[in-house]
């Protein structure tokens, strides 16, 4: 009986090393379990991660008052507290705007890791994404003078750049969407997925790693690979029409490429696809292999890879809600128009 049981846990060992060679035969890469690895992967090497331009960047990334209307910040569209996104199918913006295009506003957790932001992918890194939603009317409608004009207003807010930069830093709006991606780079969550391709056989559990190799033999690991598990540019529609292709007008960039949205915390970031239109995991797995691989993914297959995905909610970083600097007489109003 011992004999066996032992041949049973080595037999167990092995097919956990053999699926964990598989995945990255497949190019499923993890988030590195050492931080100096993973600081190497995030940091930027013109704007150097720092306590102190983290602390501030998350002040300006839940703060308002760079919006028109005072009342939208980028917290309300990647709503830190949930999965980094809003929860409804377009989002929402200035005067109760939804976007022109029906997008989807995407998770900012492992943004870092994507190699193109936004769904046309126009933008390469999180420091050119952050000015694009500032200054856009359907989202939060400010202009660069204005965001300039806000910061500079308020004391604390100068004395935390001159802290963070130098006395001589020139607080403009460029050094303010920076400072907001800077703090948008640490939002990274390692997960259970994580711990497995690091070297863990345990980590996942049985159903997890059965449903990790149906997303391989599938075929999912061709569009959503490397760390992000997504985040790469992709021709969208490739064996059959998305069946709400016709809800927005968004057809990719002029080669009709579309980004592929990330996979982690892939639970937590309901509805699905670039325009919201699907809720259920396994339906939109399903409409996936449809549309992208020409397959006709079974209940029993969208089932094991659903329970795959659990393993990619991760650990967040743990934020406090942080205190913004007060407004003074040169801060400008609030404008609804």
């Amino acid at each position: 009986m011992k004999i066996a049981l032992s041949l049973l846990l080595a037999t167990t060992g092995l097919m956990a090393a053999s699926l964990q060679e598989q995945a990255k035969e497949a190019g499923l890469k993890p988030i590195p379990a050492g931080k100096t690895e993973l600081m190497q992967l995030i940091d930027n090497t013109e704007n150097k991660i720092t306590d102190a331009k983290i602390e501030l960047g998350k002040k300006l990334y839940f703060d308002p008052r760079l919006s028109k209307s005072n009342l939208i910040s980028c917290n309300t569209c990647h709503n830190l507290s949930e999965g980094g996104d809003d929860g409804v199918s377009a989002a929402i913006g200035h005067k109760w705007t939804a976007n022109p295009h029906h997008l989807n506003s995407p998770t900012v957790y492992n943004a870092v890791f994507f190699n193109a932001q936004f769904w046309d992918g126009r933008d390469p890194d999180l420091e050119k994404q952050a000015q694009g939603p500032i200054q856009a009317h359907p989202e939060m409608a400010a202009t660069k003078e204005h965001v300039e004009k806000t910061v500079n207003s308020m004391p604390q807010y100068v004395a935390e750049f001159q802290s963070a930069y130098g006395d001589d830093v020139k607080i403009n709006f460029e050094k303010v969407t920076d400072t907001i991606a800077l703090f948008e780079r640490i939002l990274v969550t390692p997960s259970a997925y994580d711990d497995f391709l690091n070297g863990n056989k345990d980590a996942l559990t049985q159903a997890q790693k059965n449903g990790l190799k149906t997303f391989i033999d599938v075929g999912c690991a061709s569009c959503h690979n490397g760390i992000a598990l997504g985040g790469n540019m992709n021709v969208f529609n490739v064996t059959a029409t998305y069946k709400h292709q016709n809800v927005g007008d968004f057809k990719g960039d002029t080669n009709a490429m579309v980004k592929v949205p990330t996979l982690r915390n892939i639970t937590q970031t309901a509805p699905y696809y670039h325009n919201g239109q699907i809720w259920s995991l396994k339906e939109a797995i399903i409409e996936m292999g449809r549309v992208q691989l020409g397959a006709d993914i079974s209940d029993k297959q969208a089932a094991s890879i659903e329970e795959f995905l659990k393993a990619l909610d991760g650990e967040k970083p743990l934020l406090t809600l942080p205190i913004l600097p007060a407004s003074t007489s040169a801060t400008p109003k609030p404008d609804m128009h």
